[in-house]
């Protein structure tokens, strides 16, 4: 592919401009219109689905992201939640009726989806379009404008996303605004009604006390080490197939991939040789040259995961070129439970496995982490299933795959404690954008006397009976 130059992002200084033009764009009324927001939606849609060439192109440039997986989970899952979206909208916006107590008769009671206003979505380098336009189903439909601040590791990618966006939504309510730490953190400067962010604790804590100077309401979505546990129930060669794919998607770096494996110590060895004929089944014997097998997004991260490699054996892969950005799919056994490996998320395609011999075991390790996002489990046993999930916390909880439940648009995505604070996708999306908005309509009859002083001690009885 012929990579173009890329501009310079916009200088900090025009960031405040940014966000003074969507601010009059909302308060001018324009987003209130649901024809308009459906037509922002469809117009999101073609978007990815006519661009489908170009934005993977920019996907291999940034991440050596494999065609089929540019098309599954960021072309294509963006495309369906825009459609999704744009269908449900009007039943979603509807109002909902609530109760009237007769204390306030007559009066119509009702919730209604209000949209905040200008919001910034700031998305991470490792699904750079997925991670700020599906944000961004819910603010469109929710009649929110929205500043969108791509990763600027993932830099290809960012260029053609801002040429697009300005292309195919209306300006007056969505830009992109390109640049580094400075620019995000002129950005968090200013007053938004909503900040949703994508990324890691570390960076998640900074955006939440820039937000909490302004009062600002946050979505965090972050990440940490999940866990999978796979027991001696579980059919082996078909749990190897998906623990694999899950793990060495986008070459590890996704925040809901099994980050490790507690297994039961009978079928450690059977797993670990379905794990290891997985791996080769998928990506053949040298990776390296796999057209399906992505790349890690810069020599940094390449050499953070490197040095990981050196925690246990390798049952299969554990070579890696720094210069290449490439790091094998990697088993390891042997590995200490306080190994640097499982401290933090993995972000990248090394898959530790640590035997068990009672479920008591990894249920106690898995308590005394902060929640993860995604927890996975494989048995054949409902009560085992069951245990696990009621034992324990997470964002969301699979038994018998992984990832495969982000594709459900009935399910929230979101995490819980240190792996994120509020969910998205489907209608989530559209209610995380949505502020609930309290609304009675009450007539001029009916002016009861009862409510307005002076209060006698029988009248008061009554007021106080009627509320």
């Amino acid at each position: 592919m012929s990579v173009e130059p890329l501009r310079p992002p916009a200088p900090v200084s025009d960031v405040a401009m940014v966000v003074q033009t969507l601010r009059a764009a909302f308060d001018s009324g324009l987003t209130r219109d649901l024809a308009w927001r459906q037509g922002q939606l469809a117009a999101l849609e073609r978007m990815m689905l006519e661009n489908e060439a170009e934005i993977a192109e920019a996907l291999k440039a940034d991440l050596g992201k494999p065609f089929g997986e540019a098309c599954t989970a960021e072309i294509d899952l963006v495309a369906k939640e825009a459609a999704h979206a744009r269908k449900h909208l009007r039943r979603w916006s509807r109002p909902q009726r609530a109760a009237t107590p007769i204390a306030i008769q007559p009066g119509k009671s009702f919730i209604e989806a209000a949209p905040y206003g200008v919001t910034l979505i700031i998305g991470a380098w490792n699904y750079p379009f997925q991670l700020v336009l599906a944000p961004l189903v819910g603010a469109i439909a929710a009649g929110n404008c929205a500043v969108i601040k791509p990763s600027e590791m993932a830099a290809q990618s960012s260029a053609l996303l801002k040429r697009l966006v300005e292309r195919y939504l209306d300006p007056r309510a969505f830009a992109v605004v390109e640049g580094d730490a400075d620019v995000s953190t002129a950005l968090l400067a200013l007053p938004f009604d909503l900040i949703f962010y994508t990324g890691g604790e570390r960076v998640g804590r900074v955006v939440m006390a820039a937000a909490a100077r302004h009062l600002t309401p946050v979505v965090l979505e972050l990440g940490g080490q999940n866990p999978c546990i796979v027991d001696e129930t579980a059919d082996l060669a078909v749990a190897a197939r998906r623990i694999v794919w899950g793990r060495f998607l986008n070459a590890g770096q996704i925040c809901v991939a099994p980050d490790h494996v507690y297994v039961a110590a009978s079928v450690e060895a059977r797993l670990l040789d379905e794990l290891k004929q997985a791996v080769t089944a998928m990506f053949g014997p040298d990776p390296k040259q796999s057209p399906d097998y992505g790349r890690i997004v810069n020599p940094r991260h390449a050499a953070r995961l490197q040095a990981l490699l050196a925690d246990g054996r390798a049952v299969t892969g554990g070579q890696a070129d720094v210069d290449a950005c490439y790091v094998a799919p990697t088993i390891l056994t042997e590995v200490s439970a306080d190994a640097p490996v499982m401290a933090e998320e993995i972000f990248g395609p090394i898959l530790p496995v640590l035997p068990y011999e009672t479920l008591d075991a990894p249920l106690a390790a898995i308590n005394a982490r902060s929640p993860a996002l995604a927890l996975y489990a494989f048995t054949r046993d409902t009560a085992t299933a069951d245990r696990i999930i009621a034992s324990t916390r997470s964002g969301s909880a699979t038994i018998n795959d992984t990832v495969v439940f982000m594709a459900n648009p009935n399910l929230p995505f979101g995490g819980v404690g240190a792996s994120g604070m509020g969910a998205y996708h489907g209608r989530y999306s559209f209610e995380t954008f949505s502020h609930k908005r309290a609304v009675l309509r009450r007539g001029f009859a009916l002016d009861a006397s009862i409510r307005y002083p002076p209060f006698t001690k029988s009248k008061l009885a009554l007021l106080r009976r009627m509320a």
